[in-house]
């Protein structure tokens, strides 16, 4: 997949707020399936085994949706989604994190997280 410009990143975000909504929500409900399933557990209400391969088989569906945009799923938990993009010439990546409505971040893709910086306008 080719690159982003910003205003494509934010409307391709746009379009999968709704999937990252439900993949958050859905790691919530593996995770407690797969607590009640280990030894010595507490139960849960969500179900039992066939909940927790039916989540992880809708987790893996929506990550598939997230990666089949360009889009790169870089984390989990937290939910970690950048845009490959070129901001004046300098390859970057358009960082969304999990718990922002908008993109408003990036950083140089030789950096990583920790060179994060506000997008300007």
């Amino acid at each position: 997949m080719g690159l982003f410009t910003i205003d494509q990143a934010r409307a391709e975000l746009a379009q999968l707020l709704p999937v990252l909504d439900e993949l958050v929500a859905l790691r919530a409900d593996a995770a407690e399936l797969a607590a009640s399933l280990a030894p010595g557990g507490r139960p849960t209400a969500l179900g039992g085994m066939a909940e927790w391969k039916a989540a992880q088989a809708r987790l893996d569906e929506l990550m598939t949706v997230v990666q089949q945009t360009g889009a790169e799923l870089k984390g989990l938990a937290p939910l970690l989604v950048d845009f490959p993009s070129d901001l004046d010439g300098v390859p970057v990546l358009l960082c969304w994190l999990e718990g922002d409505r908008e993109l408003a971040w990036y950083h140089r893709d030789d950096l990583g997280f920790a060179g994060r910086r506000p997008l300007g306008g």
